[in-house]
């Protein structure tokens, strides 16, 4: 899960960590034009993301992980997609809003790296996750549809 922070997530998104509640998403990103159709499908794909995760959209957070999917999350936990879609019925995740910019899109023929950043309010398993991150996902184009196959997300330190 864009960022749970999938990835917020994570996230993020967010990734798959960053799930339910009632969410406010702003997505920026460069204008259109400067980016190529496979650049516009993957961050339609997480900008997505963030929006099933927000909701709770297993279905299409099911569709676009593969199975071995790994996630990275900030505190260095690693889980499977199994686990993610776990957390995401049982709905551990409170999400009050996220938003998403600065994204990166790197495309390697049928795979692909796209990086970006969250700024996030809300709790995970009751614990704080408010904050910004940077999370970066790895995609791969399979059977003609992209499939997230790995997902990292850090959170940015506060300035002092």
């Amino acid at each position: 899960m864009r960022r749970i922070l999938a990835g917020v997530v994570v996230v993020a998104l967010l990734t798959p960590w960053l799930l339910f509640g009632q969410p406010r998403l702003q997505q920026t990103a460069p204008s259109k034009s400067k980016r190529t159709s496979v650049e516009q499908d993957l961050i339609k794909l997480e900008a997505g993301w963030s929006v099933a995760a927000m909701k709770g959209d297993v279905a299409f957070i099911e569709g676009i992980l593969a199975d071995d999917y790994t996630d990275t999350d900030p505190e260095g936990t690693v889980t499977t997609k199994a686990q993610d879609i776990a957390d995401l019925k049982a709905g551990v995740v409170r999400l009050d809003s996220v938003s998403t910019d600065d994204y990166k899109v790197h495309v390697y023929g049928k795979a692909a790296v796209v990086t970006g950043r969250n700024t996030v309010k809300g709790e995970y398993k009751g614990k704080d996750i408010s904050g910004q991150y940077r999370w970066t996902d790895t995609w791969v184009k399979r059977g003609g549809h992209w499939q997230c196959v790995a997902s990292h997300a850090s959170r940015i330190a506060e300035k002092k």
